[in-house]
């Protein structure tokens, strides 16, 4: 009898390695670049024509947009070798202009929200009084759905076991085990899609058995969401006075939310 050929394993395995180089060069990219100094950007301006410039720095805003659809984060190394390419010697006035055009023209914010690996996220700018709360009025179910899950995090203490999420899903109807109508999988969308969103961590706890994880608020929720709204609306929720949970609001109180911290001026450094 003829041995049967089982190539897929070899071209899944071979998949991996090329997957692995990919972002293996993609960081040494990161890490062999070199941001340019003040004059170096100015020699690099002079060689240029303002049209030039004003064309780089609109698919740079563009290349945001489009990331910023699927909520995610972008990152240096991408950002210079699929965009600015050979405009690098200017990279950081390129930058500080798609940061006035999000500011200017869009009402967002350029934030860097990982300075370590050079990763940056639009968040919304507009915070006007009469603007409606994200907390109270989210954007979409799925909104929706994971504010409920950061502000059960966040009342905990900012760490919790992924069974009391899941448990609290259930609360709501939302049973992670099931094909939801309009989540679908939603096991997935919570540890999957959130986490590669950065709203969510979701850490394996060592030294457990069966394997157990835990879930913590993430980059761009730290960026994104005021915990002391999040602390305002569970007062309305319980009729409660925020300052009654005392951690929790010393928290939420003792420093400008994370978005207010980090904004597109550091994210040029």
């Amino acid at each position: 009898m003829t041995q049967r050929k089982r190539p897929s394993s070899t071209q899944s395995s071979s998949q991996r390695r090329h997957t692995g180089n990919l972002v293996a060069q993609d960081e040494d990219e990161d890490a062999t670049f070199t941001q340019p100094s003040t004059s170096q950007v100015q020699r690099g301006l002079e060689k240029l024509t303002p049209a030039q410039v004003d064309q780089k720095t609109a698919e740079v805003v563009q290349y945001f947009l489009v990331k910023d659809q699927k909520k995610m984060p972008v990152r240096r190394a991408d950002l210079v070798k699929h965009v600015v390419k050979d405009y690098r010697n200017i990279y950081p006035e390129i930058l500080k202009r798609a940061a006035r055009t999000f500011d200017q023209v869009f009402g967002l914010k350029l934030v860097e929200i990982d300075p370590k690996n050079k990763m940056y996220i639009l968040v919304n700018n507009l915070e006007t009084p009469d603007k409606a709360s994200p907390i109270r009025s989210p954007s979409n179910p799925k909104m929706g759905l994971l504010l409920a899950i950061l502000s059960v995090i966040f009342m905990k203490g900012g760490v919790v076991r992924e069974n009391l999420i899941w448990n609290t899903l259930k609360k709501l109807r939302v049973d992670p085990g099931e094909k939801h109508e309009e989540f679908g999988d939603v096991r997935k969308m919570v540890t999957d899609e959130f986490v590669r969103q950065r709203y969510l961590e979701y850490v394996r706890i060592p030294h457990t058995e069966p394997i157990e994880h835990e879930f913590r608020w993430g980059q761009r929720a730290d960026a994104e969401v005021s915990k002391a709204k999040i602390l305002e609306f569970m007062g309305e929720l319980h009729e409660q006075d925020p300052k009654t949970w005392t951690q929790q609001y010393r928290q939420a109180h003792s420093l400008p939310n994370s978005s207010q911290a980090s904004s597109s001026s550091s994210s040029q450094r």
